[in-house]
């Protein structure tokens, strides 16, 4: 403390409110008052001996003191209310105490017991040996208090607590609630003026007066009460932004239907805003909404039983999810198997969203949704390419056996509606057409029957009348074979009356152009960015910008593959012939590798070597490319411009460089 007087004082913290303490007496002669209790807790507290100093002079606990607390931070909002002949008296408050009792007298209690247990050990010393032991002692002089250091001594805790114990207490009088100087006291709450002409506080409208006995909580975040993490105050929550309304509803509920949330969120909520929020925190799962995992299991957390890292949780998590899309029953085992995870977790992954039921499994707990099925169709569009794009991760993943992917019937599912697959539409166009042959013939010979009664300037050549039949497309249709077999009729709710030609790869006519357009913009500004895709990392990506869309878009009208890989042609990419080994367990998707030939920029000759290099090999080390390079550029590349030139298409493993997406663990 040299520099003491150097040190300035930075702010000064007074308390917001005076404490105030309060001593009441004890009724010692009530049949409820325990004598024996009250002697036993003046002894400890005062011991044997009785002097000024003794909290219970009487030697019996016959008084309790009590200490005030702030009960409230910012008591402007609050009033005390009077009725009387019809009028409503308010009298604005200033303060509210809480007064609780204060236990001071049991720290006294525990002093004198740490006294009497010093005074116990010390007692085997003799007085001879005290008064032999003499001990070197240090005399200090205090300097000069300084102005600041009397400033920061007298607001010191130490110096207010003694100086509260030194203050004096006031001996107060009570008055009855019906005597006359508690009846004086009272008629300060009426109000003296008998006309509102000379209160101009009340000339004003009811939302403005309301605003002034209850202006907006100017409360600072700190100063509110934390409430317990499972309890969820709705009076507090509807002052959150609807996002966040939504986010903490679906993380404490994790399975509600539309028509739930909408209730729970107040009337005048705008449908098509909750529509928008639900699907950043929620997946759409048999019509009903389950929030998401990430939601659950934020990144930089750990299972609580296992330790398992979030991430693969939410793994494993998405793929219980998934199979409820599939089937209303799961099997705990099977999910087990599959996801690797502890018991525990799997146990919390399907209590989440589904019930147990002896014998039989797991049942999705909410029934199917139809009604929001069939109000959202876009909606549930756009979540089933979202639950694609997840079916492609965990194939990857799991390595998901057929057997996995093919759903199990269920007798009870016999009543929802079935999902079509683009080949069974197709079969079903053809069986439609050979059904209506017989009555489209019948026409046709009635129409030719008609013609020929007419005047012969009205014959018509029969070779130019053809029966109408249903279109039928031989392109290949966007893989849906991995989603096939969803016999329980539900794909997060797509209805087979619900579905369109434009799903098999049928555009119509007055917005091919338009789809192609924003097709080849997809396209081109994906390659521009990648470089080197595989044809399932596209369609990947293709399904993830579909899902960002809005509803009605123009490319929700369905595309085929076939007009993937030709817009893909067409954008000046071309498909690079890599040399796969013949183990390899690639999808054939995986196998179709595409690349942007020219980018416009000073690396085209670059690049074109490096895919002509992979066109003859499946992988390549740095010192083959570096040293093609050079020989076909005609120029020493230093080690940035390889780089650049790698990280555009290609990508490291093991020592060896492949291109993108054509590496097989």
């Amino acid at each position: 403390m040299a520099n003491e007087e150097d040190d300035p004082i930075i702010q000064e913290i007074k308390p917001k409110q005076q404490k105030v303490e309060l001593e009441m007496a004890i009724d010692t002669l009530n049949p409820n008052y325990c004598r024996s209790k009250g002697e036993q807790i003046a002894l400890n507290v005062d011991g044997t001996c009785t002097d000024e100093t003794s909290t219970y002079s009487s030697k019996l606990m016959d008084k309790q003191t009590f200490c005030s607390s702030q009960a409230a931070s910012n008591v402007s909002r609050y009033a005390a209310a009077v009725y009387k002949k019809g009028e409503l008296h308010l009298t604005p408050l200033h303060g509210i105490l809480q007064l609780r009792p204060s236990f001071t007298y049991l720290d006294k209690a525990d002093a004198k017991h740490r006294e009497r247990e010093a005074a116990n050990e010390g007692g085997d010393s003799s007085q001879d040996e005290a008064e032999d032991d003499v001990k070197q002692i240090t005399v200090r002089f205090s300097r000069p208090e300084t102005e600041q250091a009397r400033q920061r001594r007298v607001q010191s805790y130490e110096f207010l607590q003694k100086r509260q114990a030194e203050e004096h207490w006031v001996h107060l009088h009570y008055y009855g609630l019906k005597d006359s100087r508690s009846e004086h006291e009272r008629q300060y709450l009426f109000s003296q003026g008998h006309g509102l002409a000379e209160n101009t506080e009340l000339i004003k409208s009811p939302s403005e007066y309301l605003m002034m006995l209850m202006p907006p909580s100017v409360e600072e975040e700190s100063d509110k009460p934390m409430a317990p993490s499972n309890v969820l105050s709705m009076a507090q929550l509807r002052t959150l932004p609807l996002a966040d309304q939504i986010k903490i509803l679906m993380k404490n509920v994790k399975v509600m239907p539309f028509a739930n949330l909408m209730s729970l969120l107040g009337s005048g909520t705008d449908s098509t805003a909750v529509l928008r929020c639900i699907q950043q925190v929620a997946m759409l799962v048999q019509g009903n909404w389950v929030v998401k995992s990430d939601v659950l299991y934020p990144k930089d957390t750990s299972s609580p039983h296992s330790g398992v890292p979030a991430e693969v949780l939410c793994r494993g998590r998405d793929f219980v999810m998934w199979k409820f899309t599939r089937d209303r029953w799961v099997v705990r085992k099977e999910v087990a198997a599959v996801t690797k995870l502890c018991p525990e977790d799997v146990k919390d992954f399907l209590e989440h969203m589904s019930v147990a039921r002896i014998n039989k499994g797991w049942e999705f707990m909410l029934p199917y949704d139809e009604d929001f099925v069939k109000k959202h169709p876009d909606i549930v569009q756009r979540q089933h390419m979202l639950w694609m794009g997840i079916q492609a991760k965990l194939e990857k993943v799991y390595n998901l056996l057929k057997e996995h992917l093919t759903p199990k019937k269920q007798e009870a599912q016999s009543g929802h509606p079935l999902l079509v697959s683009g080949e069974q539409r197709v079969n079903m166009a053809k069986a439609k057409v050979k059904q209506n042959y017989g009555q489209l013939e019948k026409e046709f010979q009635k129409q030719k029957i008609e013609m020929k009664s007419n005047d012969t300037s009205a014959k018509m050549d029969v070779s130019n009348i053809r029966i109408k039949e249903e279109p039928v497309s031989d392109e290949e249709p966007m893989d849906t074979s991995a989603y096939e077999g969803m016999n329980n009729g539900i794909v997060n709710g797509l209805h087979a009356e619900d579905s369109m030609d434009s799903l098999n790869g049928h555009l119509p006519g007055g917005c091919i152009d338009r789809v192609a357009q924003e097709l080849k913009a997809f396209v081109s500004s994906t390659f521009k960015k990648q470089f080197v895709l595989t044809l399932s990392e596209l369609k990947r990506l293709f399904n993830l910008h579909l899902a960002s869309l809005p509803p009605g878009h123009t490319l929700f009208s369905g595309i085929s593959d076939k007009m993937l890989q030709d817009m893909v042609l067409d954008t000046g990419c071309k498909q690079i012939l890599v040399p796969f080994p013949p183990q390899t367990a690639a999808s054939p998707d995986e196998l179709k590798v595409y690349a942007l030939w020219e980018a416009g920029d000073t690396y085209d000759q670059h690049r074109q070597v490096l895919l002509e290099i992979f066109s003859k090999n499946y992988r390549v080390r740095r010192n083959v490319i570096q040293n093609q390079l050079s020989q076909e550029c005609g120029e020493d590349l230093n080690k940035q411009e390889v780089d650049r030139v790698l990280k555009d298409c290609c990508v490291s493993y093991g020592g060896m460089w492949y291109l993108k997406g054509t590496v097989q663990s």
